[in-house]
């Protein structure tokens, strides 16, 4: 009777430290330094959260402002829903939606849409103001030149300058020297008729 009590004495200690060597052995199933999610819902973190990749611990309020729209489970029911691949692009629209329709709770995403067409519109606009400028100074520069080649066309070339030679050997030249020199003549043949009252 006695050998049987102190068999199950010394077989206890044995089973308790094979216990706390499975217990020891077995792999953590919490991180240490929680995502930016779970810190925020005040839980623990596991190894396989869905949130920690696109929340890390450095930016909260990138996941402040989605759970404020769009509640932690609704972000962690889209995860789930999509591939990993996509699940990225996901967070980055939903944070910017949130950040949207917080500082316009009316129309949120729509409004600063709409706002950005009415730039594109007013720009097109401009654009379309200032081509037309443009093709009107090209019109009437093309009208300038061709008005300025008329006139040049039309107006009549100058006569050339008349040569010493040809101006001596003209008729009119030569019979107005011809009327001179009779002119000369007939004074001397009166200077020569009156010399002789004189003397």
């Amino acid at each position: 009777m006695e050998s049987d009590t102190n068999t199950t004495l010394t077989s206890s200690p044995t089973f308790s430290h094979s216990s706390n060597t499975l217990s020891s052995s077995s792999p953590p199933q919490l991180v240490m330094t929680p995502c930016a999610a779970c810190k925020i819902l005040r839980r623990r973190c596991a190894d396989k959260c869905v949130l920690a990749p696109y929340f890390p611990p450095t930016e909260p309020a990138k996941f402040t402002t989605a759970h404020r729209v769009f509640g932690a489970s609704n972000i962690i029911k889209f995860l789930q829903e999509l591939p990993e691949s996509q699940r990225a692009d996901a967070v980055a629209s939903m944070v910017y939606e949130a950040g949207a329709r917080i500082r316009d709770p009316v129309y949120g995403c729509a409004g600063a849409i709409c706002q950005l067409q009415k730039q594109v519109n007013e720009l097109q606009a401009q654009l379309a103001k200032a081509q037309a400028e443009v093709v009107t100074m090209q019109l009437q520069q093309a009208n300038l030149v061709a008005l300025i080649c008329m006139e040049m066309s039309q107006t009549p070339q100058e006569s050339p300058q008349q040569s010493p030679d040809n101006f001596i050997t003209s008729p009119s030249h030569n019979s107005g020297y011809q009327n001179n020199l009779s002119f000369f003549e007939d004074n001397t043949n009166l200077n020569s008729m009156w010399e002789p009252l004189w003397t």
